[in-house]
């Protein structure tokens, strides 16, 4: 097909157009010398960090104890820096969004030494998210009679690549490095259809079996041995604001689930007051928004149905 070279003529117009948008709306665009994370360079790490917590699953294979330390030592040097860096840039941009500083200006933090301070920290707490996950890759295997091993489990299974990602992601969040955590559990969420903010507050023997649409809020607890299945949504009733008509953040606005909740498909449980009580079971379908006791089976009556001849 003939390039219409009249017809390109126009690229330098639309291009003027768009670049006044840019002027205009300025909180769509991001024009500076001051660079934010990078989302490939994000993903890159967190592939990395999964090369630590599942050693020989996943790029590298042939590993055994008289090489994988060798092997583990070069990832943890290599994620040093970059997770140095792309601390470093969040924690600049968000000093900077905050202040209202301007790239040109000399900020007093060392954004640097932060950011590697931070990492460091995160770093050494791989071996505590190792346990975490080894809890819950058990969980899923009891939990799922068609799970034919933990390495099915580790290769094939949804939900626990959104729990792998959460898991690292609650610990950045908790160390207050901004944007990463989210940029992580929503990555996980657009390959599995698990939605989990990385503020939620999960514990051990987690397991979300099939996972598609699952949802868990912000301010959400789950605490051990909890399984839920796929469509559950842990929200929250509606958003409180103040007397300017602004939403009010930093408040618990998702339910508690305590040890030994079993929640079916497509379930709904909302409200920052509510809570699940332990060895509860909820059925499918149900919608909550008020507290269950301990002990409780929660189910909708089963509708009647009708069948009739087909014409």
């Amino acid at each position: 097909m003939a390039t219409d070279f009249r017809l390109k003529e126009r690229l330098p117009e639309l291009t003027d157009q768009l670049v006044e948008t840019y002027q205009v709306l300025g909180t769509m665009n991001h024009l500076g010398h001051c660079p934010l994370p990078s989302m490939d360079g994000v993903i890159d790490i967190v592939q990395d960090l999964k090369e630590i917590l599942f050693p020989g699953y996943r790029k590298r294979q042939n590993l055994h104890m008289g090489n994988v330390s060798y092997y583990v030592g070069d990832l943890l040097d290599s994620l040093h820096d970059r997770l140095t860096q792309q601390a470093a840039r969040a924690l600049r941009h968000e000093y900077r969004r905050r202040t209202g500083e301007s790239c040109d200006q000399v900020s007093t933090p060392d954004f640097e030494s932060l950011g590697q301070e931070k990492t460091l920290a995160f770093l050494s707490s791989l071996p505590r998210i190792r346990h975490m996950l080894s809890s819950d890759v058990q969980a899923a295997f009891e939990g799922d009679p068609a799970a034919g091993s933990l390495d099915e489990i580790i290769f094939c299974y949804p939900g626990l690549e959104a729990i792998t990602v959460y898991r690292l992601a609650h610990e950045l969040f908790r160390l207050e490095i901004p944007y990463i955590p989210r940029m992580l559990t929503e990555w996980a969420h657009s390959r599995t259809g698990i939605d989990i903010h990385p503020g939620a507050r999960i514990g051990g023997s987690f397991f979300i079996d099939h996972g598609t649409g699952v949802v868990i809020g912000a301010t959400c607890e789950i605490a051990r041995n909890v399984k839920l299945y796929q469509g559950v949504t842990l929200g929250a009733l509606s958003f409180p604001r103040d007397d300017t008509g602004q939403i009010v953040r930093n408040q618990k606005r998702h339910p508690t689930i305590e040890e030994n909740v079993v929640i079916y498909a497509n379930a709904t449980v909302l409200g920052g007051d509510t809570i699940i009580g332990a060895n509860s079971v909820i059925g499918a379908s149900v919608s909550l928004n008020r507290s269950v006791p301990p002990n409780t089976v929660v189910t909708i009556e089963k509708p009647s149905l009708r069948f009739r001849e087909a014409s």
